[in-house]
């Protein structure tokens, strides 16, 4: 018996004509998914840093029917969406005036493992503990600079602020050894900035 033939093979150009216009098609979905993705539309302002708005999604049935019929078909279930406006976050004002002649030091936040606190100007360095710290120190008209620092010891979510005369320099740190540092500066007026 002679040997099968081998059956011709399959020309190449209707697998590779297939793959010539799936590809191109699905780029050009990509770049229009891109495209509409990026035009928003969702009524934000696009700027960098807004926040999403928060909905809030509530599933319930619809007003019952007013049939008493035990063999009604089921009624659809309504999802309501609503836009809930977000509340506000719970910051301190470090804006407050501190009295005239005076430098007020505040550290305030959340330190679970512990903080450390130094406070006072270029020839002064004083401690404090716990939190919420708020000290003040009247200013010597020498003094080259007030500031606060305050070290998390291993965890945490902090604010510090230094005021003098309506003038303020805050600064934050969170998490592990970080620290949160504040300083005003004495100018050539005589006021701090």
């Amino acid at each position: 018996m002679p040997p099968a033939p081998f059956p011709p093979a399959a020309p190449p150009g209707p697998k590779w004509a297939r793959k010539r216009f799936v590809i191109p098609a699905a780029v050009a979905l990509l770049l229009l998914g891109v495209g509409i993705g990026s035009a928003g539309g969702d009524g934000t302002d696009g700027r960098a840093g807004a926040r999403p708005t928060a909905t809030k999604t509530v599933t319930a049935p619809p007003k019952a029917a007013l049939s008493d019929q035990a063999d009604a078909a089921p009624t659809p279930t309504v999802t309501v969406t609503k836009t809930v406006k977000p509340k506000p976050a719970k910051t301190r004002d470090t804006s407050e005036d501190a009295p005239s002649g005076k430098a007020v030091f505040k550290v305030w936040g959340s330190a679970p493992s512990g903080v450390e606190v130094t406070y006072g100007s270029d020839g002064t360095n004083l401690q404090g503990k716990g939190l919420p710290l708020e000290k003040t120190l009247t200013v010597k008209d020498d003094a080259l600079y007030y500031q606060v620092t305050a070290q998390l010891m291993g965890g945490g979510d902090i604010r510090c602020s230094v005021t003098i005369d309506g003038r303020t320099k805050s600064g934050r740190a969170q998490g592990g050894y970080n620290i949160c540092s504040a300083q005003l500066n004495s100018d050539f007026g005589g006021g701090f900035s």
